[in-house]
């Protein structure tokens, strides 16, 4: 049986991009087998390279997000660097920015400029807060979209609010981001025309604030900050073994509680205990509840409680670290784990979540340095070496006569 091809092969996409939730969007059509040509700063790039340098030497935010694309190297705001990029979106599908708000109009890269001159394509506006209202110029940065939808106030202890331990407003936005040119391509398939697609982080976040918004807004209080524990049911938390593991577990319904009770526990009679018998109760009895459990688990190791949790058939985990995720034996057992090509050689990866069995394997091409490409992609356009040598010698571009084409292996 032949492969597949991936499903974006001959699709190509130019990103003005930077930070995370734009790169983030573009990481997942290159996965896809998109060409993404990525346009950056000359002096310096995407700022997201100088956020750390975690990554033998490299920022992990963009090792991440990067991996795959062909970086270009050009001032935008020289004229000559912008004719370029203009070029680049007349042979392109997509378009994706993500720069400050006014900044693409001001270039005349914002969506609705360039499908008007570009009818097939499909361009997309990324910003913290949209187009419009008083938000529209405000600065947008992760954290602060995550204060402004509401996350951080349901997200913690009782005491102490706190954000997500990861961009959760620059990923939301990047997930709709990519799920939005996939449809925009689909519909062009049978409609022949792109579009425009706007996203806001403040959208995307407060869509997925969906339960406490719904939970408040309907009737009900706002959940309470409750740390590992759920607002809603009990007992689910973290709950300490007597080998000092925190093994996490969650009853999702009176029979499980019955079965935890008999098997777990080993207190049968708590199954029709009116303290513990519904989850009203147990909710509302919430500190005996965790008690009760606390100390039935304190008695065992973790093994011994995931082993006695699983053989009952209550969901359970273990409150892994980073490192114990980067040697899951899930993952390992899966064969999630790749190498990819780098500046500082070859980096340890996951494979992106998508899976498409009977398609190629998603390329997972190099993280590229700043300009990698930028010489062949002006070549490709049809430029001489002597007006890339001049437009670098101005400091248009960053690229050296050595560059090669796409590194897509």
């Amino acid at each position: 049986m032949s492969t597949q091809p991936l499903p974006l092969d001959g699709i190509t996409v130019v990103a003005v991009e930077q930070a995370v939730a734009a790169p983030f969007a573009t990481r997942q059509l290159a996965d896809l087998g998109a060409r993404v040509i990525k346009v950056e700063r000359p002096d310096g790039g995407d700022f997201a390279r100088g956020y750390d340098t975690a990554a033998r030497g490299l920022a992990s935010h963009f090792v991440w997000c990067n991996r795959g694309k062909e970086s270009v190297a050009i001032d935008l705001k020289d004229p000559r660097g912008l004719a370029v990029v203009r070029r680049l979106v007349a042979d392109a599908d997509v378009f994706v920015q993500n720069l400050a708000q006014g900044a693409a109009a001001r270039l005349g890269l914002d969506a609705a400029a360039l499908c008007a001159a570009h009818p097939r394509l499909v361009a997309v506006d990324i910003s913290g807060y949209g187009a419009e209202g008083p938000y529209a110029h405000k600065r947008a940065y992760d954290m602060l979209v995550q204060c402004e939808a509401g996350l951080v106030s349901v997200t913690g202890t009782p005491g102490q609010p706190v954000k997500a331990g990861i961009p959760a407003a620059d990923i939301a936005a990047g997930m709709y981001a990519f799920s939005g040119v996939l449809a925009a391509l689909l519909r062009r398939a049978t409609t022949g025309r792109g579009g425009q697609v706007e996203i806001s982080m403040l959208d995307s976040l407060a869509e997925w604030m969906g339960h406490p918004l719904h939970h408040g807004m309907h009737g009900g209080e706002t959940p309470a900050r409750t740390g590992l524990a759920h607002a809603v049911i009990a007992p689910y938390d973290a709950y300490r073994t007597a080998d000092g593991e925190q093994v996490l577990l969650s009853v999702q319904n009176d029979r499980e509680w019955r079965r935890l009770a008999e098997q777990v526990l080993k207190q049968p009679e708590l199954a029709d205990d009116p303290v513990f018998a519904t989850n009203t109760a147990r909710t509302a009895n919430r500190e005996r509840t965790d008690e009760v459990v606390g100390q039935a688990l304190a008695r065992l190791t973790g093994a011994e409680a995931l082993a006695g949790l699983d053989t009952a058939g209550i969901a359970c985990a273990r409150l892994n670290t980073v490192a114990d995720v980067a040697a899951h034996p899930q993952l390992a057992a899966r064969d999630r784990w790749r190498e990819v090509a780098s500046p500082v050689g070859a980096l340890r990866t996951l494979l992106p979540p998508i899976t498409l069995p009977g398609g190629a394997e998603t390329p997972m091409g190099a993280v590229p340095a700043l300009g990698d490409h930028t010489d062949a992609t002006l070549r490709a356009l049809g430029m001489t070496d002597e007006q890339t040598a001049a437009l670098r010698r101005d400091g248009v571009i960053v690229g050296t006569a050595l560059s090669g084409g796409p590194d897509r292996s």
